[in-house]
C-alpha cells in the first residue's frame, strides 16, 4: 500500500489511522474471511476457553455483526487465543507479522490500549469485537471517537502534540523502508504541525473530542480517504 507522506494532515491522519488500522485487523487473528457457520451453532462454543464473553444475544446488540458472523469471528479469535483472552505480547507478535518492513512494536501498544476497554491488560473477545465493528461498520462519528481514543494515549480526554509526536513516529516506524518519500527526520513533527493548525481551532495546545470530530467532517478530503474504503 503506498501513502504519500507528505500530503496535508488531516488525509495522513485519515489514511493511516483507519485505512491502515482496519485492512490489518482484518487479518488479525485469522478474521480475513467472516463465512457462514453451520447454522446448528446456536451460541458462542466456550468449553474450552478460560474467559468466556458474553452471551451472543448480547454481543450482536453491541455490534453490528449477524449472529452468523459473531460465530465465525469466535472461532477464528479462539483459535489463535485459546484462553479466550490476548495480553499485550501476543498482541504484538500477531500485529507485528504484517509489518515486517519496520517495526511495529510501539503502534502496536497504542492500538492495543484503544481495544482494551476496561485497561486490565488484556483484550477479550468482546473489546476486540466491539472495537472491531466501530472500525468496519460504524458510523463517520463513531469511527472518528474510535480515533481520537487511539490519538489520547493517557486517556484525559485531550490530544496533545507530544501524543501526537509519539503516534507519529510510531507509524514511521512501523512503515520502515515503504514509507514515500523518504523518512527524513523532521517529517513526524511537521505532521504534528499540520494536525494541529487544522484541528485546534482556539489555539490552547490541545485537541479535543469536539475539535477533532468537527474538523474531520467538515474537512471532504479526509472523510472520503478514511471512509469510502
Amino acid at each position: 500500500m503506498s501513502v504519500r507522506w507528505e500530503t496535508e494532515g488531516l488525509q495522513t491522519v485519515g489514511i493511516v489511522c483507519l485505512v491502515i488500522m482496519f485492512l490489518k485487523l482484518m487479518h488479525l487473528l485469522g478474521l480475513i474471511d467472516i463465512t457462514e457457520t453451520d447454522s446448528s451453532d446456536s451460541d458462542l462454543e466456550l468449553s474450552t476457553v478460560r474467559h468466556q464473553p458474553e452471551g451472543l444475544e448480547q454481543l450482536q446488540a453491541q455490534t453490528k455483526f449477524t449472529k452468523k458472523e459473531l460465530q465465525s469471528l469466535y472461532r477464528g479469535f479462539k483459535n489463535e487465543c485459546p484462553s479466550g483472552l490476548v495480553d499485550e505480547e501476543t498482541f504484538k507478535t500477531i500485529y507485528s507479522q504484517f509489518f515486517p518492513q519496520g517495526d511495529a512494536t510501539t503502534y502496536a501498544h497504542f492500538l492495543f490500549n484503544a481495544f482494551d476497554l476496561d485497561r486490565n491488560g488484556s483484550i477479550r473477545f468482546e473489546d476486540f469485537v466491539i472495537g472491531l465493528s466501530v472500525l468496519l461498520r460504524g458510523s463517520v462519528t463513531e469511527k472518528l471517537n474510535w480515533a481520537f481514543n487511539l490519538y489520547d494515549i493517557n486517556k484525559d480526554g485531550y490530544i496533545t502534540k507530544e501524543e501526537m509526536l509519539l503516534i507519529m513516529k510510531s507509524i514511521y516506524d512501523m512503515m520502515g523502508r515503504y514509507t514515500y518519500p523518504s523518512v527524513r527526520d523532521e517529517a513526524p513533527s511537521e505532521h504534528v504541525e499540520k494536525f494541529f493548525q487544522k484541528m485546534d481551532r482556539n489555539r490552547d495546545g490541545v485537541v479535543t473530542i469536539e475539535e477533532f470530530i468537527e474538523t474531520c467532517q467538515k474537512d471532504e478530503e479526509v472523510t472520503r480517504h478514511t471512509w469510502d474504503q
